[in-house]
């Protein structure tokens, strides 16, 4: 792999909260338009992988170094999205009074500062983005609905879709299943694996099955560095992830 095939690479990250180390020496390197399944017990340094790669939370050590050349820990947050890198909480956040569509109007990549009000009228190139959006996330037929109306695995979608319209380049998704039907786990199996044609996706979950659907490379994370990694058939059957997670 040359540098050129490199979107991300951390290399030696620590972090300690209050003498407990969340991150210890963490390297990981994630491929230009790869998706990634980020596995691990509790308090094995997944969410705070998310922190420092998104500016929430400063290193102690190392560097997170994207498209091979800018140093992610010396940026804030702000300045970390606006060069392409989108993230999903496990909770999702939408505007639940106002529609499905008017949701992806506000998020739509371009000027959406306070003066821009829902009473403008989106262009034709934005309607047709939101068009696209609507059937990458399977909401077509949700448009018209309130947001705060959706089912729970609805709310996902569109936080995704909100997401896509900023553009990202890597998407970070923390836990996008919990809580979802067996039949939306498996379409969002989908929609990750159709939009991940496009960008990088880094899914960071706990539900074994769905990672197995994704079919995707497997990072393994405990007491905060690289336990294991490869396919899910190889970290499955290696005998330190059946100890310190697979076994419990």
């Amino acid at each position: 792999m040359t540098e050129a095939d490199t979107l991300l690479y951390l290399d030696g990250v620590t972090v300690s909260f209050d003498g407990f180390r969340a991150l210890n020496g963490l390297s990981l390197v994630l491929e230009e338009g790869e998706m990634r399944a980020v596995i691990g017990p509790n308090g094995a340094g997944k969410t705070t992988m998310m922190d420092v790669i998104t500016g929430k939370t400063r290193p102690d050590t190392g560097s997170v170094i994207y498209q091979a050349g800018t140093d992610l820990t010396k940026l804030d947050e702000p300045a970390i999205a606006a060069l392409g890198i989108g993230r999903k909480f496990q909770k999702p956040t939408v505007f639940e009074p106002q529609t499905v569509w008017d949701n992806l109007l506000l998020a739509l990549a371009g000027d959406r500062r306070p003066k821009f009000s829902l009473w403008a009228r989106e262009s034709a190139a934005e309607r047709a983005r939101i068009e696209q959006i609507l059937e990458t996330v399977r909401l077509p037929e949700q448009r018209h609905r309130r947001a705060g109306d959706l089912s729970h695995g609805q709310k996902q979608w569109l936080e995704i879709g909100m997401l896509l319209a900023q553009e990202p380049r890597l998407l970070l998704v923390d836990e996008p299943v919990a809580g979802m039907t067996d039949a939306e786990t498996e379409q969002t199996a989908e929609l990750l694996r159709e939009i991940n044609l496009t960008r990088a996706v880094v899914v960071v979950e706990h539900d074994m099955a769905f990672v197995r659907a994704l079919g995707v490379k497997v990072t393994v994370l405990h007491e905060g560095s690289v336990l294991s990694e490869g396919s899910i058939d190889h970290v499955s059957e290696d005998p330190r992830v059946i100890e310190v997670y697979l076994g419990r």
